[in-house]
């Protein structure tokens, strides 16, 4: 076995899929040896939908042969290996939760940056408005 490594993998199934990969070549049947792969999904330009490979397993370990691979790229990407490392280390992710990579530079709405109100009162908030303009 080898040293273990960041990957993006293209399955014959179609999924992609980013992993900690050590390979197994000790026998004759190379096997992948994945440690908590994740689906990656580009959703815009920016932006990468992120969600377990299976979702209702709780093992970390997988195995893939290597006929059932398209093609394996090992990824340097620090933002990748952060993105996948902060997923997998979050112990808040549910097997059915989705997160979304945000480039550097957005942030999240909040009433110190721009949330002002809800979507209740902003509507409370504009019909007096509006019906304090009809009845003059």
């Amino acid at each position: 076995m080898d040293e273990e490594f960041y990957a993006i993998i293209k399955l014959v199934s179609g999924e992609e899929i980013l992993s900690l990969v050590l390979v197994d070549d000790s026998t004759d049947d190379t096997l992948l040896v994945l440690q908590s792969p994740i689906i990656i999904k580009m959703v815009g330009p920016a932006s990468i939908r992120v969600k377990p490979w299976m979702d209702l397993t709780e093992d970390d370990i997988h195995f893939v042969r290597l006929d059932k691979v398209i093609t394996m790229t090992e990824t340097t990407n620090e933002k990748l290996i952060q993105l996948y490392n902060n997923y997998v280390n979050d112990d808040t992710n549910v097997s059915s939760s989705i997160d979304v990579y945000k480039p550097a530079g957005e942030v999240k709405v909040s009433e110190q940056k721009g949330y002002i109100s809800s979507v209740d009162s902003a509507r409370d908030m504009l019909e007096k408005i509006f019906k304090g303009i009809k009845e003059s």
